[in-house]
């Protein structure tokens, strides 16, 4: 009365794991997370160094390059010059001070420590200067 199945089940294909493509792990997917949100922090540093030249931002930067560094097994990350030099310094402290933070959340849930106090420095550097 009911014709057969001619066809697999859509089912039994989506519960077999496909080796079509790479799978990351979670700490791989925390590490390019990282990376990139210290990526964005290193390029407003950069463009707030070209705003206000300070050796505090300086070493900052240099910090941030190397932790980057790091994360990405060695390989150097991009450094840009200043975009726009008609950017208020209070906006970039404040992109800074969020981008610090999303880094920090990120570090503290891969136990990354080095970045982690790295990013909780650089949020206090930058709130102080937002706030004022």
């Amino acid at each position: 009365m009911y014709e057969p199945i001619r066809t697999k089940s859509v089912h039994a294909t989506v519960a077999r794991p496909s080796s079509d493509f790479p799978h990351r792990s979670r700490e791989e997917e925390l590490d390019i997370q990282l990376a990139g949100h210290l990526a964005a922090l290193l390029a407003v540093t950069d463009e707030l160094r070209a705003l206000e030249p300070s050796d505090e931002l300086d070493v900052a930067a240099e910090r941030i390059a190397a932790q980057l560094g790091r994360l990405r097994g060695g390989a150097s990350p991009s450094r840009a010059a200043a975009a726009s030099s008609t950017a208020r310094l209070d906006a970039l402290h404040l992109r800074a001070h969020a981008l610090a933070g999303r880094a920090l959340v990120v570090a503290a849930s891969r136990a990354d420590t080095a970045a982690a106090i790295l990013s909780a420095e650089r949020m206090d550097a930058h709130a102080v200067t937002a706030v004022a």
